[in-house]
């Protein structure tokens, strides 16, 4: 359902001063009682390994959220995509109670009457032959490393234990003890080793630097078709079928990692298809669930998947009947192409609207593909923590990354007017 612009919130009204000449920011107002006892109760039972804005949200419908004073904020975040289909989609929500009224859970143990459907159909929108169902992105990325080297040892006959893959820096797989052990994110990483080995970090884009990490013991080139966390980072025309046509040449496999990317996020049902490309492995999660339930998967030939035998990989609650329900729905939603398009013509009037934004002198650059951007914000307004606390002040909900830049991913459902008000926002706090 779409919300009416602004309607209902009461934005505080918190002082700011110039972002000229490296002038301070100032913080937002306070929150009010109820946030900040939330907040301190939070902050008293948990670990603290998020650093979240201050603000306690008790409802959600579409791509508004409303908190606990009652104050309402455009979501522009979408859950890091994981909500491409908005807060509350009633399609989405039917299909889960429906499921909820007859079983959620067996097990892998057991059959049940949902998963064939669910593997055949989200097989069939990859172009692929098999499936295999986890549930966090980072529980497919682990699955489909695991995957790859048992490919490498089964099918390419690298030496046991020689197997490597090589990744690209500024990458986000996931926050496992192997993942991080080929991140170059020094918050991600440190104090978490001893590190996994059988890993090499190129640079992003770099083509002679991943010709000259394959060797014949490599078993996979793991990427992103789009770097998200890194601030939605696009790599140069042309790198991804360049990728595509080396890894064909050296016999290995190319694992896109569409978790943030995929599923209608950028125009298309992937990323990869931008550019003709197609992977020998999707890994999916995040939007897989529509935000009701965590899903993810591996999905590739079988010749690849094919490498496994019971007892060698599984997960209690990957494929559970209440996911595949869910999921099922999104692939169905997927296969009209609505979202799609509305990622495609929304997208393509953000990036004209933020490139206006560019020539400013306080955004500096501006990044992305449909609807998702990553703005970089001069250090003179302020730090992209800085600029994300005054857009909640106005109303509207993003998050910072890599110090000065911010992403904006709207949920695909959002309005053309809602996306226009949360940009003018994002105006009045770069004006301030």
């Amino acid at each position: 359902m779409r919300a009416t612009i602004g309607r209902g919130h009461k934005p505080a009204s918190a002082r700011r001063k110039s972002c000229k000449n490296g002038d301070p920011v100032t913080a937002v107002t306070p929150p009010n009682a109820a946030t900040e006892a939330f907040i301190a109760a939070s902050e008293a039972h948990s670990a603290h390994n998020y650093h979240p804005l201050p603000v306690v949200v008790a409802t959600a419908e579409g791509a508004w959220m409303t908190d606990v004073e009652g104050r309402r904020y455009l979501d522009m975040l979408a859950g890091y995509s994981a909500l491409n289909f908005g807060h509350g989609n009633r399609r989405l929500i039917d299909a889960a109670k429906a499921q909820l009224d007859r079983v959620t859970l067996t097990s892998r143990a057991f059959h049940h009457d949902r998963f064939a459907e669910f593997c055949t159909q989200l097989a069939d929108l990859c172009g692929m032959d098999m499936v295999l169902p986890m549930n966090t992105g980072a529980e497919a990325v682990e699955t489909a490393v695991k995957t790859a080297r048992k490919w490498g040892y089964q099918v390419k006959e690298v030496p046991d234990g020689r197997a490597k893959i090589v990744v690209a820096g500024n990458n986000f797989h996931g926050r496992t003890t192997t993942i991080v052990s080929f991140s170059t994110d020094l918050e991600a990483r440190a104090d978490f080793g001893p590190y996994t080995p059988g890993f090499e970090i190129v640079p992003y884009g770099d083509l002679t630097a991943l010709r000259g990490a394959v060797t014949e013991n490599t078993v996979a080139v793991l990427l992103e078709p789009i770097q998200g966390e890194a601030g939605v980072l696009v790599p140069p025309a042309g790198y991804l079928p360049a990728v595509r046509e080396l890894t064909r040449e050296r016999n290995v496999l190319f694992i896109a990692d569409e978790i943030q990317s995929g599923l209608g996020r950028t125009g298309r049902t992937f990323a990869c298809e931008h550019e003709g490309v197609v992977p020998d492995m999707y890994v999916l999660g995040k939007a897989l669930g529509g935000g009701v339930v965590p899903v993810s998967a591996v999905v590739a030939g079988e010749d690849v998947l094919g490498v496994f035998k019971p007892g060698e990989h599984g997960s209690t609650f990957g494929g559970n009947p209440l996911a595949c329900a869910v999921a099922l729905e999104v692939i169905a939603m997927l296969r009209s192409g609505e979202f799609q398009r509305r990622a495609a013509e929304l997208g393509e009037h953000l990036h004209a609207e933020l490139a206006l934004l560019a020539g400013t002198g306080r955004v500096t650059q501006v990044r992305g593909r449909g609807l998702w951007a990553g703005v970089d914000i001069d250090p003179s307004c302020g730090t992209g923590r800085e600029i994300s606390e005054k857009l909640l002040d106005k109303g509207v909900l993003v998050k910072d990354t890599h110090g000065s830049t911010i992403r904006i991913a709207p949920p695909l459902v959002i309005s053309k007017e809602d996306l226009d008000w949360g940009l003018d926002q994002l105006r009045a706090v770069l004006a301030d």
